[in-house]
């Protein structure tokens, strides 16, 4: 650095923070500079410096290595999951599907059979104990335990729903 300095190096140096450098400065001042060494200097560093603090804050921020190797890591784990879970979806469906044909053409085949078997179930089961003696002895058993199997089938299809439900 010089030991001298030159008396308007003040004013160039607030123009030039101020980013208003050569536009709004005066004509006398901008002939002032090409004329004085230690004032072009100064523009000369300074511009250079505001350029590379520019081409810096244009250089978009990564994240660290860690987050982004978790972050593909998490990606292909779940991408593993939901392929092996497609086939057992599929297998889940196809045996539901199963079930409804199978226990509807057991309806439409034996309807009786399976009516007197389930009027006959509380009684094998030993649910007349838990039934008032009025509704045992009007035969009324087949419509607690129908509605009570219906919920159980209910019950389980949203628990199978929920257990495969996407996270």
């Amino acid at each position: 650095m010089s030991p001298f300095t030159c008396a308007r190096e003040r004013e160039v140096t607030e123009l030039l923070r101020q980013g208003y450098w050569p536009e709004a400065c005066p004509e006398e001042l901008r002939t002032h500079v090409e004329t004085c060494r230690s004032c072009s200097d100064l523009v000369l560093v300074t511009q250079a410096l505001q350029a590379s603090r520019k081409q810096t804050l244009d250089i978009p921020h990564l994240e660290s290595p860690g987050a982004l190797w978790w972050r593909a890591q998490l990606r292909r784990r779940n991408a593993a999951i939901e392929t092996v879970g497609r086939p057992i979806l599929g297998a889940q469906i196809f045996a539901l599907m199963l079930l409804i044909v199978v226990a509807a053409g057991g309806l439409v085949w034996k309807g009786t059979l399976v009516m007197a078997w389930l009027e006959d179930l509380p009684q094998a089961l030993h649910l007349d104990a838990l039934v008032p003696s009025a509704l045992s002895k009007s035969g009324g058993m087949g419509w607690i335990v129908l509605p009570a199997l219906a919920t159980a089938a209910l019950l389980s299809g949203v628990v199978v729903y929920l257990a495969t439900e996407k996270q």
